[in-house]
């Protein structure tokens, strides 16, 4: 079950990460693109959260706190890599 969790976060990373890519262009100011990066990651973490509880609904008390933090460093990485790969991909040409 916590196997499920880790993966479901990492493919939740993914797409967080393309979406961030996506929204992001060039030109935009430096506080306002860390901002939509933490929002949509905050958003997708918060969907993973309620996903794993109820995938979790089984578990023992004293392993519920794995629920929250199985699978939290692959999202962070897999969010910030596909976000560069996106955004590098989509405009590598635009700057100079």
């Amino acid at each position: 079950m916590f196997d499920r969790i880790y993966y479901l976060r990492a493919v939740l990373g993914v797409i967080g990460g393309v979406m961030a890519g996506l929204i992001i262009t060039p030109g935009t100011d430096q506080g306002t693109t860390i901002g939509i990066v933490i929002l949509i990651g905050l958003f997708f973490y918060l969907l993973s959260y309620g996903l794993s509880r109820k995938i979790g609904r089984s578990v023992q008390r004293t392993q519920r706190k794995k629920l929250a933090t199985n699978g939290i460093f692959p999202f962070i990485f897999l969010l910030l890599m596909f976000m560069i790969f996106v955004y590098t991909g989509l405009n590598q040409g635009l700057a100079g």
